[in-house]
């Protein structure tokens, strides 16, 4: 180690189960490829469709830093309940579609999707009526997709829309979590993810590695705006989501406010990470660096209780606490899990801002609140983008007939 340094940290980043890589050699069907602006698609078409697409579902990558990896995809998919599979077997040509960067800004990858829409279009026998959506940042690409396509007058032959635990209000990492990406003395991916456009647009907050401060990113408020100018959301197709959070306010009750989440000793020495409390002036994480030397506070004003909350959740403090111990630390870890993406998020039902709202039991809601025309929460909290049974076969009985 050198002297002047702390230990590289590796190339890890946050994710989901759709992006963690299995150790066997993933196994993918025969499937078609199309390039496109700023990505491309693996095509599988449905049992009996061998001529052409007939039945296209578009389903989009989510977020994560580099290429899409759709073999990756593909196995988190088909892992927990077979999603591809029982899409193929009721006849329907499943398109996965991938970019090119998947931290790049969504206005930019919304054009692979649209292009994706164009193909299909283009190929399909027949005008059988589309749906299109995706997972976590893929729901919100095709959203803007959509969206732009009719401010554009374009013809989407889009019928039903769907997301799939995507943060439709916003998503929530640690702000201390954030900071230490940066904190970090040399340039590394995890804070490269943190401060990638998608993150800046996606995160309900974000800390600047330049100013310090923790607010809602620049990037965020023009991505918000250029989705209010073409509508918000697309009004033709009829539009669904599922949350892989709760719907009966209950989140995380072991994850208490204030309390440490994460200690990491021998590296970066007493530094701490605690669940998100209410407040003014919260200390949120304590960093702590011996080379060069310096210690930070990280704190907080105006939040509610993020990391307990009911939603899809994130092992966020789980692989913060494997780096560390993988480079020779100490991690005391007492909370894996946070909540990433708010079920009020995913339903688009509430603000994430307010404790209140942040907790609000959703199915007791007036599902009028909502942006969307139908929604699901998973009657147990799972991880976020978690592939299950309940939340899959929702969405495919609910598929344009």
């Amino acid at each position: 180690m050198s002297e002047t340094t702390e230990p590289n940290v590796g190339s890890f980043t946050l994710g989901g189960p759709l992006t963690a890589e299995p150790a066997a050699t993933i196994d993918v069907p025969e499937h078609a490829e199309w390039p496109l602006p700023n990505g491309f698609a693996w095509v599988f078409p449905g049992e009996g469709n061998q001529g052409g697409l007939v039945r296209p579902v578009i389903m989009a990558d989510g977020f994560n830093l580099g290429r899409s990896k759709l073999d990756v995809l593909y196995h988190g998919l088909e892992s927990g309940y077979p999603f591809i599979s029982e899409l193929r077997r009721r006849g329907r040509d499943v398109i996965l579609l991938g970019f090119e960067e998947r931290s790049a800004s969504i206005l930019d990858n919304a054009r692979a999707a649209e292009a994706a829409i164009h193909r299909a279009a283009a190929e399909q026998q027949g005008d059988f009526p589309m749906a299109v959506g995706g997972f976590s940042m893929g729901g919100i690409v095709t959203r803007y997709a959509l969206a732009r396509m009719e401010a554009q007058r374009v013809d989407h032959r889009t019928a039903l829309y769907f997301s799939y635990d995507s943060p439709h209000r916003g998503a929530s990492i640690p702000v201390g979590v954030q900071a230490f990406s940066h904190f970090i003395p040399f340039p590394n991916n995890f804070a490269r993810q943190m401060s990638s456009p998608a993150a800046c647009q996606m995160l309900w907050q974000h800390y600047d590695a330049e100013t310090g401060k923790i607010d809602v990113s620049p990037l965020r408020t023009e991505f918000l705006d250029a989705l209010r100018q073409v509508g918000g959301w697309p009004s033709r197709p009829r539009k669904i989501a599922v949350a892989n959070g709760r719907g009966d306010g209950v989140g995380l009750p072991e994850v208490k406010p204030g309390e440490v989440a994460l200690r990491v000793d021998r590296i970066y020495p007493g530094t701490t990470f605690y669940t998100q409390a209410q407040g003014d002036d919260v200390t949120a994480a304590f960093l702590n660096r011996r080379f060069p030397k310096a210690e930070k506070t990280v704190p907080t004003s105006g939040f509610p209780e993020l990391d307990g909350a009911p939603g899809g959740t994130l092992h966020t403090y789980e692989i913060l606490a494997g780096a560390m111990e993988k480079l020779g630390g100490e991690a005391d870890l007492r909370h894996k899990d946070v909540c990433f993406v708010p079920s009020v998020s995913a339903a688009a039902i509430r603000d994430v801002d307010h404790q209140n709202d942040l907790y609000a039991p959703v199915h007791d809601l007036d599902p009028y609140e909502s942006e969307l025309d139908d929604f699901l929460c998973s009657s147990t909290t799972t991880a976020h983008t978690a592939i299950t049974e309940e939340l899959c076969t929702w969405i495919m009985d609910r598929l344009p007939d």
